[in-house]
């Protein structure tokens, strides 16, 4: 017998920033704040890292049922009906994926995350952490809302480690790339390039499944001492440079590259991301304004709600369904129907792993 939808729910997860008010405005609460629980972690079975909350398991997405069975439990039990043949040939039970709902209230510090060599010659890991951001929308407040991205041109390592050591943070916000952004647009942040999310942007992000995060600011905007080993994650100050690739780029030159211009099949999908962008991942974007029959596609995917009201049928359950409604799609699953409310649109994510035809 095949598999049905699985509801899932999202998990806050602390962090050094601040932000998070708009996710738990998202999810009904009656009065959502900024705090240290700025990302809500989505189809995860990462774990997260974070110094001084190590007895704390954050990360880690539960089957919404009320058993409090966790996804990576579930996946466990049997890795090639939930996650497909091909992609338990390649990578295992590990989904190969992270997906993150950001709500930035403050800049984000300059980072960098390992790409898949430097992981796997860092931290023993077959996954780096090429991610991707997605603006969901941005904060009124927020005159000019903002990521920053890749090196200006004429960087060097020496002068990178120098503004480190000074903590001289206005130079190191200096060298990188400011791009303005605005709801809808998509930017591809590769393994080994700085950036920094900018104050009042709500994302998507989607990512290999690691926490790798290389810090250079040792106090947040806000305020907040970062630990050492929060900046250097065991590496070490010295070696932790070896993570930055040392390629100045211009601004325009940084959206050419990085920024995805998104394209529509004939089906009527929106690719946001495909597999020739990066291997690690692919989102598309579907519109629903009839019914829709769905099934497994021999691999997994995840279906992320971003507007709309209607429910989602399946041989055995209904599922009432609005913004914010998460389900893993197994490989195996059955044919199930996404039904909307009063011929109201439904807009949603369709969320892929990595690419089963890609090497490590």
């Amino acid at each position: 017998m095949g598999y049905e939808p699985i509801r899932l729910k999202g998990e806050r997860v602390w962090r050094t920033y601040i932000g998070g008010k708009n996710i738990g405005a998202l999810h009904g609460d009656e009065n959502p704040q900024d705090d240290h629980f700025p990302e809500e972690w989505m189809y995860s079975v990462t774990r997260a890292r974070n110094v001084g909350r190590e007895e704390i398991e954050e990360g880690i997405c539960r089957i919404d049922d009320g058993t409090g069975r966790t996804l990576k439990e579930l996946i466990e039990k049997d890795p090639g009906g939930m996650l497909g043949a091909r992609h338990v040939f390649q990578w295992g039970s590990q989904m190969g994926v992270l997906i993150k709902l950001i709500d930035s209230k403050e800049r984000l510090t300059i980072q960098v995350h390992p790409n898949k060599s430097m992981a796997k010659a860092l931290f023993g890991s077959s996954f780096g952490k090429t991610e991707c951001w997605h603006i969901l929308d941005t904060r009124p407040e927020e005159a000019c809302p903002c990521i920053y991205l890749g090196f200006r041109e004429g960087i060097s390592r020496e002068e990178w480690e120098a503004c480190f050591q000074t903590q001289d943070i206005e130079k190191m916000v200096s060298l990188l790339n400011r791009i303005p952004v605005k709801k809808g647009d998509t930017y591809l942040v590769k393994g080994g390039v700085p950036h920094a999310i900018g104050a009042g942007c709500l994302l998507i992000e989607v990512q290999e499944p690691t926490d790798y995060t290389i810090r250079v600011e040792r106090t947040t905007p806000g305020g907040f001492v970062i630990d050492d080993q929060m900046c250097h994650q065991g590496l070490g100050f010295a070696r932790m440079f070896d993570c930055f690739l040392y390629q100045g780029m211009s601004a325009e030159e940084v959206r050419d590259t990085y920024g995805i211009r998104p394209e529509r099949k004939e089906g009527g999908e929106l690719q946001l991301i495909r597999y020739q962008d990066t291997p690690c991942f692919r989102m598309e974007e579907l519109e629903i304004r009839d019914d829709i029959w769905l099934k497994g596609e021999g691999e997994f995917y995840c279906l992320y709600v971003l507007q709309g009201e209607g429910k989602l049928e399946s041989a055995s359950q209904t599922y009432p369904i609005n913004s914010g409604s998460q389900f893993l799609i197994p490989a195996e699953c059955e044919r199930y129907c996404i039904k909307n409310i009063d011929s109201q649109e439904i807009k949603l994510l369709k969320i892929y792993g990595p690419d089963s035809a890609d090497k490590k």
